[in-house]
């Protein structure tokens, strides 16, 4: 069984779920949320989910940590914020040895919904349908971060599909060729 921790990153609220993976089965662990205090230094708050995050690798043990890529916000600074949030993720996963999964956004509703453009209510409805839950996880950033798990959980059991061979043309000439002179053969016979 593989575990894997998804997170849906952000310095305020930070989401998680933490999902298993037995066979073709994904069953949910835990999800929930890293929070910090608006009135708290940008740092301190870094420092903070960095710990929550450290203490979710260290309860779970982990194979995988998939999380949510940088999405371009309208205000540059929200960007930037939430980088440095990303950062101290991707450096608590990496002191960690974990596998590090980075989804644009639009690829993981396309995962879980089938449409990159897909609402927050489809993502949460199609989280609590795909997990069998009787309801989407609570709030929306914990099924954000379950979400992520869910789309690297998908991604890896979809089966590869072996590249295709097309003959060349000198190929299909020679076979045309071999069937004719079959077909003559036989109606002389």
């Amino acid at each position: 069984m593989k575990l894997v921790l998804g997170i849906d990153p952000g310095t305020a609220v930070t989401g998680f779920g933490v999902v298993a993976v037995s066979g073709r089965s994904n069953t949910l662990v835990e999800c929930g949320v890293i929070r910090t205090q608006a009135r708290d230094p940008l740092p301190q708050r870094l420092h903070e989910v960095y710990e929550g995050v450290r203490e979710l690798i260290a309860r779970h043990r982990p194979d995988t940590l998939a999380i949510e890529d940088v999405f371009f916000a309208k205000n540059v600074r929200t960007t930037v914020v939430l980088g440095h949030a990303r950062g101290v993720i991707l450096l608590a996963a990496q002191q960690s040895a974990l596998t590090i999964l980075e989804y644009p956004p639009a690829e993981i509703k396309k995962a879980i919904t089938g449409r990159g453009s897909a609402t927050k209510e489809q993502v949460q409805f199609m989280v609590a349908r795909l997990l069998r839950l009787k309801h989407a996880p609570q709030p929306a950033d914990a099924a954000d971060g379950v979400a992520a798990a869910l789309c690297a959980c998908l991604s890896a059991t979809l089966p590869t599909i072996p590249a295709l061979k097309l003959p060349t043309l000198a190929s299909v000439q020679k076979t045309a060729r071999a069937s004719s002179s079959s077909r003559r053969s036989e109606s002389r016979s």
